[in-house]
């Protein structure tokens, strides 16, 4: 069995950190009762009704090691909070009620499970009930792909009373088995980066973030940048509202300091990150993308198998912006791809997205006619990792330029006359009267003239390739030896 085999791949192995765990299921199956008894506290009775409305971590122990949890809502309008949740986890746990079965949230949260991409188990809570069935409930997971031990699959599978505590310390140590067989927790990385899971202003105390730290570590006084925010860390809570001097990795933390309140999913590090959209493009990609649109908006027609993942696809896609590169939504809806959505993406120019959703031959057909570009997925990372390819594609397609020469910068120095690069042309020629652009990697640092173009002491107006030359550029630019001058056509 699988449990026996991970035993056996672990003997030698040890967490170099606690695994950041999110327990993730339908409204009501237990899974701020499961972590309730896990912390042997009250948080359940708390809540509004007894639903948790949102995202909370806790550190456990567990014989001698740490376990970070997070609790994440089960109700549907909290869909869009339990989908970032899972982006921070590095395992989840899908607690399905042995009474209940399979409920649209718990579909959902397997497709934000699978879309985290992460390892995940399967806890099936309330066995102590009388109207309990596991194997109904291990037959329903198998049709929606989770296909546990015993069901043509491995993924691990415990049985367990949140309520009674039946089962639990077989869950904590499957989940520190699969986290040592998966080597998470084991982090190399030494720069801070953290996760905000939850924000909100306190009227008292200004701005306040719940973080997972998931590299390095946070002290007070720390500067932190992220897209939404930055500040001076003034203190670190921990969740149990104990001042700490310092955060480190898997720790969940309460962050005073920051400027304003940050947007969940925001990630802060101490330094400012230099965003750049690779120009890498997918012949495929792009003539069917560029197929689909010829200006600067990509309008999309959006078509999912619940409301759930509807949500989290239009989510998701709305943080994809590439440049002047604009994503629309012409239509969004569950169900299946129908006539009116092919002949409304006609008359829009719009690409048809369907996920978990069927479409007829007869309607392939009509799409081809109408030349409507039609694109179905299983799982929403491939539906992402294409839609930001195609985004890329274009983005790529409008920059393209005629490239004149290569000369890759060899010295560096300064004269009277201005700072000289001294270069050799690698291919092509480069022209006096050329548009330059100086690259260091595949970034542009700057777009620019030449002033003056010299071979030894002589005035040149032109380099061929494998000749040495030296030039100085009309515009201040901090190059180095290793860059490259790249003459284009305007």
């Amino acid at each position: 069995m699988v449990k026996k085999a991970i035993k056996q791949q672990t003997t030698e192995k040890t967490l170099h950190f606690p695994p950041v765990v999110a327990i993730l299921g339908h409204v009501d199956h237990g899974k701020t009762t499961l972590l309730d008894n896990i912390r042997k506290s009250n948080v359940a009775e708390k809540e509004a009704g007894g639903i948790t409305q949102h995202i909370a971590a806790y550190q456990v122990d567990h014989k001698g090691k740490k376990i970070t949890f997070i609790d994440t809502p089960g109700h549907e309008a909290f869909s869009q909070i339990r989908a970032r949740g899972a982006k921070v986890t590095d395992i989840a746990i899908l607690i399905v009620a042995a009474d209940d079965g399979v409920m649209p949230q718990t579909k959902e949260s397997i497709a934000h499970i699978k879309t985290a991409n992460i390892p995940y188990l399967v806890a099936i809570n309330k066995i102590d009930l009388q109207n309990s069935n596991v194997e109904r409930v291990k037959k329903q997971l198998a049709q929606e792909g989770v296909l546990v031990e015993g069901y043509g699959g491995d993924i691990v599978v415990v049985l367990i009373s949140a309520k009674t505590g039946k089962g639990i310390d077989e869950l904590l140590e499957m989940v520190q088995l699969v986290a040592e067989v998966s080597e998470v927790g084991k982090n190399t990385m030494s720069d801070f980066e953290g996760t905000i899971i939850e924000s909100y202003i306190d009227k008292f105390r200004g701005p306040i973030a719940k973080i997972i730290v998931k590299s390095g570590s946070l002290k007070v006084g720390d500067l932190v940048f992220g897209d939404t925010t930055s500040g001076k860390i003034k203190a670190l809570i921990s969740p149990e509202g104990k001042s700490l001097k310092e955060a480190t990795i898997s720790d969940p933390v309460e962050i005073l300091g920051l400027e304003k309140v940050p947007q969940v999913g925001d990630i802060l590090s101490k330094k400012m990150k230099e965003k750049s959209v690779s120009l890498e493009t997918k012949s495929r990609l792009e003539r069917d993308w560029e197929a689909s649109t010829k200006t600067s908006e990509v309008k999309l027609i959006i078509k999912a198998d619940t409301y759930g993942s509807l949500e989290a696809l239009s989510s998701s896609i709305e943080s994809l912006k590439k440049e002047d590169q604009k994503v629309k939504f012409v239509h969004k809806e569950t169900g299946d791809i129908t006539e009116n959505d092919i002949l409304l993406a006609s008359a829009s120019k719009s690409i048809v997205i369907g996920f978990n959703v069927k479409i007829s031959k007869s309607l392939e057909k009509l799409a081809e006619e109408e030349s409507v570009n039609i694109r179905t997925y299983k799982l929403i990372y491939e539906l992402l990792d294409e839609l930001n390819e195609g985004l890329d594609a274009l983005v790529a397609s409008k920059k393209k330029k005629d490239v004149l020469g290569q000369a890759e910068i060899l010295s560096k120095f300064e004269t009277e006359e201005g700072i000289i690069a001294g270069g050799k042309v690698l291919k092509g020629r480069i022209n006096k009267s050329d548009s330059i652009e100086v690259l260091r990697g595949e970034k542009v640092l700057k777009e620019t003239k030449i002033k003056s173009m010299k071979h030894k002491q002589s005035d040149i107006n032109e380099s061929s390739e494998g000749k040495e030359f030296g030039v100085i550029f009309e515009d201040k630019i901090k190059f180095e030896p290793g860059d490259i001058i790249q003459a284009v056509k305007d």
